[in-house]
Parts: C-alpha cells; structure tokens; sequence
C-alpha cells in the first residue's frame, strides 16, 4: 500500500494547508433544529434543542441543559 501525497505543506510565508477543503465541520442547515452551538461552560457542541441559556456578565449565553454534567451523562447513555 502506498503512502498518500501530503497535501498541505508550511511555506516560506508560514501559511500551511495549501489545498484544505474551506467551510466548517459544523455547518447549519437552514432548520435551526440541526444547528449545533457550542456550550459557553464545557465547550462541547450540541443540538440548540439540548441546550438553554443563562446570563454571565450580563450577557445571554447559551449552556447545557439541565447541566453539563447531566448532558454528559445522557450522552454516555445512548
């Protein structure tokens, strides 16, 4: 089996990843019920159906719901 070519490579600029495919692992659909956000909290991305919100600092963010600790352990499940 050969190795595959290498298809990002530094150049001399610093600039790497000459060919990588552009856009997001995390693309949204135009139904907002498969868009995922990542918690404010644990960082994790979920469903927005998962998720609710809580002010810090005076701003709305959007968190896990019930808890993070709760979703985690619902996800270990299925």
């Amino acid at each position: 089996m050969s190795t595959p070519t290498t298809k990002s490579a530094i150049l001399d600029n610093g600039l790497r990843y000459k060919a990588k495919v552009s856009g997001s692992p995390f693309a949204s659909n135009s139904y907002s019920g498969t868009s995922t956000m990542s918690c404010f909290l644990c960082g994790k991305h979920r469903a927005r159906s998962l998720l609710g919100t809580r002010k810090f600092l005076g701003k709305t963010q959007a968190v896990c719901a019930p808890s993070c600790k709760e979703a985690e352990e619902a996800d270990k499940r299925s």
